[in-house]
């Protein structure tokens, strides 16, 4: 099956997390990206993934460190905490792999 949406490239989950939150923001920028048909470079694929991180924290994936967001608080210590370098070197870099391997396909 051909993916068609960036939101696809999310559909099977990293196996390790960084914080409690990153799962909840995992699937939520899944729900949301789906609605995107795949770039056709690179680049517009990362400005697409910057862009929906922002979009959903309110923080920069350049800058970020760890940080809390409300919503995907659902009990526990340190539930709702993102972990910006998982999504900048793991979470990100292998939505990125999946897509490279999609484009070495066609």
């Amino acid at each position: 099956m051909m993916l068609k949406s960036v939101g696809e490239l999310f559909d099977e989950e990293p196996q390790q997390w960084g914080l409690r939150g990153d799962p909840y923001l995992w699937r939520n920028l899944r729900s949301n990206l789906l609605r995107y048909r795949l770039p056709s470079s690179e680049p517009e694929l990362h400005r697409l993934l910057e862009n929906a991180f922002y979009e959903v924290t309110g923080f920069s994936l350049a800058f970020c460190a760890n940080f809390f967001v409300e919503r995907f608080a659902h009990g526990g210590m340190s539930s709702g905490e993102i972990c910006g370098e998982f999504w900048r070197e793991r979470g990100f870099p292998l939505v990125c792999d999946r897509w490279r391997e999609l484009q070495r396909r066609r």
